[in-house]
């Protein structure tokens, strides 16, 4: 088959296009150059060149995944985004908004000063700032007014500035102020290491002999749990009043740096086999229930009050070693170790359900979208004044963010299992890039032409001057320590490859735990401002 026969039979064929170019932009989006990739943002570069070269999608493929992406991002956002406004992580929220609000102050200077239409303008704003959530408002506010396919232009020509931005900021600025991010972690003297392990452990030192194991300071490290003892051949439960014994073999679990620590306060590394049985008596727990949302989790002490150790939560996708001051979030995921009683006590305590880790309500999801839709759609304002819409892109995200605050409301579960949510998520975005892309890709090039390389200094612009802005108020005035700092500007600047690379720099978890309070607030906000700048420029 020739080229040019083949090129008919893909103009004649909008659903072989659709996934034809999403593959090929995963694998581009999958290309890494030193350590940075585009991901599914890679799908909207082969969009634009096929929308270039004349190929056309299915209709309404874009409008699918607009409110998949922005309902299963609002479920996935909404059990943090209301507590990340009120509890301890208000400074990090204060400075998610800062970023967001700089980035939008920085789009609207330019737009005037370069005449940029509102459409190419915000599509720059989201570029920069790497907020896919934002390029789907924007692209939806526009819809009815024109000028949508400028925005994923804009997208296009600033996305790539704000990912290797961010990235190099939290490489090279800690270089400049001859910060050493190793002296400020948790254990300078460990290997950089984050990997979480499993280690048997001879209790030597004579001072902790006859200590309640759960009352001991050892407990206390930042990443480190002990929720075995040796016994009779097999590695069992700790109890609340288990003591330390001489020669007492005991299960460690945490990050190889407390590791350390806690195996030289305790005695030394045992010699023995892990036994294979170390997965039983072992369950996974989701959090729903209000009572224990927002408390650390010393003060609900499940050790004391329900015979189990948490050694692990799962957060956001990031999974960590707790220690006491640990905050619980909703839809936490506990790893807990106990026997069978205690734990279905403490599964019925946490509001656990069966279903919550791998089954999905499917009409949940569906009266869900179905609501969101038609929020969307009503019109509402002040007397007197134009009546507006949150339109596809917001009425389905505010849904979503109150069913996944409230987690449930009647017979509607505002949770989905995270498996199943970032598939939809991913799908949702590649369908709405796909059609993004092929929508702006014919007026590419005349976009260029006429606004020329000053698209490209604006997107420079809003990627680091917030940057650049925000350290000096995280750590002067919020007195934010460097790692809190940089996680809470990477979680503002949505960028999860700029935490990859931060994470890889120390043993640290606070720029994990930075990042998760920052990210829910600059992910709604982005959203909300995108629509604003719109107003304000148009």
């Amino acid at each position: 088959m020739t080229l040019e026969a083949l090129h008919n039979l893909f103009l004649n064929q909008p659903l072989v296009v659709l996934f034809a170019l999403i593959s090929t932009g995963l694998l581009l989006g999958g290309v890494k150059v030193k350590g940075i990739n585009l991901g599914s943002s890679g799908v909207l570069f082969t969009a634009l060149l096929a929308g270039h070269l004349g190929y056309s999608i299915p209709a309404g493929v874009g409008t699918l995944g607009l409110v998949l992406f922005v309902y299963c991002v609002g479920i996935g956002a909404g059990d943090r985004f209301f507590t990340s406004l009120a509890r301890e992580g208000a400074a990090l929220a204060k400075l998610a908004l800062l970023i967001v609000v700089l980035g939008a102050a920085m789009t609207w200077i330019g737009a005037i000063l370069l005449d940029i239409p509102a459409g190419l303008a915000t599509g720059i704003f989201a570029g920069a700032l790497t907020s896919t959530p934002a390029l789907a408002a924007a692209t939806e506010g526009l819809a009815a007014k024109g000028g949508a396919d400028a925005v994923s232009i804009g997208y296009g020509i600033a996305y790539p500035f704000g990912v290797i931005g961010v990235v190099l900021f939290v490489q090279v600025l800690p270089r400049i102020l001859k910060i050493n991010l190793d002296s400020i972690t948790d254990s300078p003297d460990s290997k950089r290491d984050n990997r979480v392990e499993n280690v048997l452990v001879e209790v030597t030192n004579p001072t902790l002999f006859g200590q309640r194991i759960s009352e001991s300071g050892v407990t206390n490290f930042n990443a480190c749990q002990i929720c075995r003892i040796y016994s009779g051949g097999s590695l069992v439960p700790l109890q609340y009043d288990d003591p330390f014994e001489e020669n007492q073999i005991l299960l460690l679990v945490g990050r190889s740096s407390e590791l350390k620590i806690a195996i030289d306060l305790i005695g030394k590394r045992s010699d023995r086999k892990l036994p294979k049985d170390v997965e039983n008596e072992r369950q996974s727990l989701v959090v729903t229930s209000t009572i224990f949302i927002g408390q650390k989790l010393g003060d609900v002490a499940p050790l004391r009050n329900y015979g189990v150790v948490v050694t692990r939560i799962t957060r956001l996708g990031l999974t960590f070693v707790p220690n006491a001051n640990t905050v619980i979030e909703r839809h936490d995921h506990f790893t807990c170790v106990g026997r069978v009683d205690d734990l279905k006590r403490f599964s019925t305590a946490v509001g656990h359900r069966s279903s919550a880790i791998d089954a999905t309500c499917l009409l949940s999801l569906s009266v869900g979208l179905t609501l969101g839709i038609v929020l969307g759609m009503l019109p509402f304002g002040l007397p007197g004044g134009t009546p507006i819409t949150l339109g596809l892109a917001g009425g389905p995200l505010f849904v979503a963010l109150v069913l996944g605050h409230f987690g449930k409301i009647g017979p509607i579960f505002g949770f989905i299992p995270r498996q199943t949510r970032m598939l939809l998520q991913e799908l949702g975005l590649v369908f709405f890039l796909a059609n993004a892309g092929v929508r702006g890709g014919g007026a590419l090039m005349v976009t260029l032409q006429e606004h020329g390389f000053g698209l490209f200094a604006l997107g420079i612009c809003i990627s680091v001057l917030p940057l650049i802005a925000a350290w000096p108020v995280a750590t002067r005035f919020f007195r934010m320590t460097p790692l809190q700092a940089l996680g809470g500007i990477c979680g503002g600047m949505t960028s999860t490859p700029a935490l990859g690379a931060l994470t890889s720099k120390t043993d640290s978890q606070t720029p994990v735990t930075s990042y998760v309070s920052a990210y829910p607030v600059a992910l709604i906000f982005m959203i909300i401002i995108a629509k604003v700048l719109i107003k304000l420029i148009a």
